[in-house]
């Protein structure tokens, strides 16, 4: 059953129409060279339209692994396959596990608090996530591999893009707790100091050190460095000729990098450029 006629699950000449618009991202993801706003995170502004940081990300990022395990469930029936092939729901696995992670667990359950989210941000992240997940969905539910002989011989490079896939989340997740460990140390300061006054104990919205664990003496994001790690390593699993994978990771870099390096600037205007020292903006040593 369609729940977008021609569009969700796509025919083939719209799946490659999105395909196609997809490979043209970067144009848009590359204003943020020349714009300064950033309507989240750390550079997040004050606004009457803002919304809350742990909706607006559950809302903003759930979407691509709900469309494409929707697309994954129907696709194949409106196509006449039976059933797919190993290697196809290997990969929607990945993205499924990692989602369920980055869109849910983190912001929900994991993240002491986040900061307001302004709804340009929202719309264009949630897009990317519509973008992205019906281009890599119809790949792998029946625009590309459709039987398990085409995955034959192909277990090794599977297995190294699994493994580099599975290295790139544990570094993500665990430089993402690092990030959430200052909150929680905010947070119980806040506690002991309320416990002693006798004070109610305030909210901690923002508090900002610099990270300094694992690849962040190294690079100050370095948690979008193992992001990249992973969805290399995702591309990998998919073959070099998995252009939907390609291009997710070419336009989450379009997207990130420009942030990163704003980022890094911002991190020198508030610590000063001697606190953050020899820290690259991503990829340690380089950039």
């Amino acid at each position: 059953m369609a729940f977008v006629q021609n569009w969700l699950p796509p025919t083939r000449e719209h799946w490659e129409l999105v395909c196609r618009l997809w490979r043209y991202f970067p144009a848009l993801s590359g204003l943020q060279w020349f714009i300064s706003w950033y309507g989240q995170g750390k550079t997040s502004t004050k606004s009457r339209f803002n919304i809350p940081g742990k909706i607006a990300w559950a809302t903003m990022e759930a979407p691509g692994f709900l469309t494409l395990l929707y697309i994954m469930f129907n696709l194949p029936n409106d196509l006449g396959i039976k059933s797919l092939p190993w290697g196809n729901w290997t990969m929607a696995g990945c993205f499924t596990f990692h989602y369920i992670y980055r869109a849910l667990l983190s912001p929900l359950v994991l993240n002491p608090s986040m900061a307001p989210i302004h709804p340009l941000v929202w719309a264009l992240a949630f897009c990317f996530q519509l973008f992205n997940a019906t281009a890599i969905g119809g790949w792998l539910a029946g625009y590309g591999p459709t039987t398990d002989h085409e995955w034959a011989g192909q277990s090794w490079r599977m297995q190294i893009g699994f493994i580099i896939w599975a290295a790139g989340l544990l570094g993500n997740m665990f430089h993402d707790d690092d990030l959430r460990e200052i909150r929680r140390a905010a947070n119980r300061e806040q506690q002991r100091k309320a416990k002693e006054s006798g004070k109610p104990v305030e909210k901690v919205d923002k508090v900002y050190v610099i990270p300094k664990n694992g690849l962040f003496r190294y690079a100050l994001y370095a948690h979008y460095f193992c992001e990249w790690i992973e969805w290399a390593g995702f591309w990998m699993i998919g073959g070099w000729n998995c252009s939907p994978a390609k291009w997710f990771l070419i336009n989450e870099i379009s997207t990130m990098l420009p942030r990163a390096i704003q980022g890094k600037r911002w991190y020198i205007k508030r610590f000063g450029k001697e606190k953050v020292g020899s820290r690259k903006a991503v990829v340690p040593g380089i950039i």
